[in-house]
């Protein structure tokens, strides 16, 4: 069984990464949304909170799993038995930084091989930031972000 990971801060989810979960969903056996922890930043959304979402926009994909994670990547994706790490671009930019990740990921453990895709070039301006940008002025989300989640974010900003 051919398991990926596919890693983020999904901070929210936008329909970019959506896009990506579900093409990868298509070519791997098994794929594991790892929502990223990271302490040293200040989340809109709790971990929890981003896994849940996440997990209600995945349902309708039998093989997708949704978990999150502190520490290393590649530690993640041995746990949960991974030797994949998929990894969505948008831009040029994108894939300069992930690239040199890549390097590292493999550098640290050399049995991953990280699959880079491109979202579909319709979600390709959209980023959390954006999203979270615009909800703060209270911008339409329609859209960017799958629907089932537009009212989790607007209630962060009343």
């Amino acid at each position: 069984m051919r398991t990926a990971v596919y890693p983020g801060s999904f901070d929210p989810i936008t329909n970019g990464h959506l896009d990506v979960i579900e093409r990868a969903s298509k070519v791997c056996d098994k794929i594991v949304v790892g929502v990223l922890n990271n302490a040293s930043k200040t989340p809109l959304f709790t971990a929890e909170e981003r896994v849940d979402m996440i997990r209600r926009v995945t349902g309708h994909l039998k093989n997708v799993e949704v978990d999150s994670f502190t520490g290393l990547l590649v530690d993640f994706a041995a746990a949960k038995d991974a030797k994949v790490i998929i990894k969505g671009l948008r831009t040029v930019a994108d894939f300069e930084y992930e690239f040199q990740m890549a390097l590292l990921n493999r550098a640290l453990n050399p049995e991953f091989e990280t699959m880079f895709m491109m979202t579909n070039s319709k979600y390709s301006y959209i980023s959390s930031s954006m999203v979270k940008e615009l909800a703060g002025f209270k911008g339409d989300l329609t859209g960017l972000v799958p629907c089932e989640i537009i009212e989790a974010i607007k209630e962060k900003y009343k």
